[in-house]
C-alpha cells in the first residue's frame, strides 16, 4: 500500500533537510561523497528510513556509514526543528542498492550485445537449406 499524502510530504521534506545538512553542517572527515536518494516514513510518522549512495569503494562506504551513524542525533534534532511535528521520527540510514543493480543490469546488457554480435556473424555466412525457403511446396495430384 502506498504512503498517505501527509507521509509523502514529510518524507520529501526529510530528504531535503538531510541532504542540506550533509552538505553544509556535518563536517565529519569520514563522510564521503553522499547522495540522499530517497526517504520513507511510516504511516504514523514515527520512523523514517533514509536511503543514500556513496561514491567510492567499500572503505568509503563503511566510513560514511559510521559517520552517518554518529551524526544521527544531530540530524534527527534538525529534522525535528524543521518539521515542527508533535513527534520527531527516529532515523535509520540504509545504503541504497541502486548502483549495484545498475552494474548488474549493465553487465547483462553487455552479454546480450555480445551474443547478438555472435549471431550476426553466424548469419553473414549462412545460406538457406532449400533453394527458396519461401517457395510454395508442389502439390501432386492423383
Amino acid at each position: 500500500m502506498g504512503q498517505s499524502h501527509r507521509a509523502q510530504k514529510v518524507s520529501d521534506r526529510i530528504k531535503v533537510v538531510v541532504a542540506q545538512l550533509l552538505e553544509t553542517k556535518i563536517k565529519d572527515p569520514r563522510l564521503g561523497f553522499v547522495t540522499v536518494t530517497d526517504a520513507r516514513v511510516t504511516g504514523d510518522l514515527q520512523s523514517a528510513s533514509i536511503f543514500y549512495t556513496v561514491l567510492g569503494d567499500e572503505d568509503a562506504r563503511a566510513a560514511t556509514a559510521a559517520a552517518l551513524e554518529s551524526a544521527k542525533g544531530v540530524i534527527r534534532s534538525a529534522v525535528g526543528r524543521d518539521l515542527q511535528t508533535r513527534i520527531t521520527p527516529t532515523i535509520e540510514f540504509i545504503e541504497d542498492g541502486l548502483p549495484e543493480s545498475a552494474k548488474a543490469m549493465d553487465s547483462l546488457l553487455d552479454r546480450v550485445h555480445a551474443l547478438d554480435a555472435e549471431v550476426a556473424k553466424l548469419r553473414m555466412g549462412a545460406t538457406p537449406t532449400a533453394e527458396d525457403p519461401y517457395k510454395v511446396p508442389r502439390v501432386i495430384e492423383d
